[in-house]
């Protein structure tokens, strides 16, 4: 076997491989990076038993054979090679690495012991990555990292009749994405750290779903992703997000942040970090005190409602992340001091995100 590939293409190929595969496991299997080799390329593929991954590098081939390697091991080696074109040579039970002036010699493992890795070829549902990958990305800092917290630690994807909506809550707040798609697809529940690979794969294109028990298969022009599902009912987030709104105020978002940045340096740490947010008069006052003092901030407001005047608080650390995704001006909808309030794109619906407010 000789393969011809360009050390950047099959870097990056094994930069996604490497987040996928352990570096260490008590299955030293589970380790290794399985490459199968045929005259359009290689197909690199790994496992840690709750993703399967596989990725497609373009090279020039002569003499096809498959084989098994040290996956961060084989890695680091590439990364560190001194040329840009990468030959590599199969010789019994050593794998030949070369580039440049530089050569690195490389055990391969027992193929024939690599569990068998199937991925689907037919599609139930086609959906465009970007959007894909850009809903997910913006809910997904809703997700819990708490393990007590069950389907909390997931990302829902609903399929409605012409939208897919992307939805993230971890009891304290809820973050909403929707996008415009077709076809008929299931709901289900994909695990937060699960989706941070998955939005690392989706590029431009479409990625196409494949439903199994328990189990989504995704792909895409280069990738093979199946991921396992979260099983549970997700909460009925819909009945948090208040539908009374009595005061609106519209303003900078870039600059909201900036305020609530500059008064959560003195927010006690210990008290949720507690920001507090009055609106009044076409003004929004900011306002934090912690044990070694108080900070405060004022911005102009574009305010609407049948309430002349609100006060609230939030935790400073998810009223930022709510932003996050929001260019532009936002709209806070409120509906009282003690109900979760609303953060949206001013004159956009897509994205939606909904905080529980500390107590005033």
């Amino acid at each position: 076997m000789h393969v011809n590939v360009t050390r950047k293409a099959l870097s990056d190929a094994l930069g996604l491989m490497e987040r996928v595969i352990p570096s260490r496991s008590s299955n030293p299997l589970l380790t290794s990076l399985k490459v199968d080799v045929s005259e359009h390329g290689l197909t690199l593929s790994g496992t840690n038993l709750e993703i399967d991954l596989s990725c497609v590098v373009p090279a020039e081939v002569r003499h096809p054979k498959s084989f098994v390697v040290p996956a961060h091991l084989f890695g680091q080696v590439v990364r560190n090679l001194g040329g840009e074109l990468v030959e590599l040579e199969l010789d019994g039970s050593e794998i030949s690495v070369r580039a440049g002036g530089s050569e690195f010699k490389l055990q391969i493992g027992d193929l024939d012991a690599y569990p068998p890795l199937t991925f689907p070829d037919a599609a139930h549902v086609s959906l465009d990555a970007a959007e894909l990958a850009r809903a997910l990305g913006s809910v997904r800092y809703a997700a819990s990292n708490e393990a007590f917290q069950a389907v909390f630690r997931g990302i829902k994807l609903e399929h409605h009749a012409d939208v897919i909506r992307v939805v993230a809550s971890d009891g304290y707040r809820v973050a909403i994405r929707e996008f415009p798609s077709s076809g008929a697809g299931r709901n289900l529940i994909i695990p937060a750290r699960s989706v941070d690979e998955l939005i690392r794969v989706l590029k431009d294109g479409q990625a196409r779903f494949t439903y199994g028990d328990g189990l989504l298969s995704v792909t895409t022009d280069r990738v093979h992703m199946n991921l396992k599902l979260l099983d549970g009912d997700f909460p009925d987030y819909e009945r948090v997000i208040p539908k009374d709104i009595r005061l609106q105020a519209t303003l900078s978002a870039a600059l909201l942040k900036d305020a609530v940045n500059r008064v959560a340096v003195l927010a006690d740490k210990n008290a949720n970090n507690r920001v507090e947010f009055l609106i009044s008069e076409n003004r929004l006052r900011l306002a934090a005190e912690g044990d070694y003092g108080r900070a405060q901030d004022t911005l102009e407001v574009v305010q609407r409602g049948a309430e002349p005047a609100m006060s609230l608080a939030f935790n400073a650390r998810h009223v930022l992340d709510a932003l996050g995704p929001i260019d532009g001006d936002v709209e806070l909808n409120l509906s009282g001091s003690t109900t979760p309030a609303i953060f949206r794109a001013a004159g956009e619906r897509s994205y939606t995100a909904v905080l529980v407010t500390l107590r005033v």
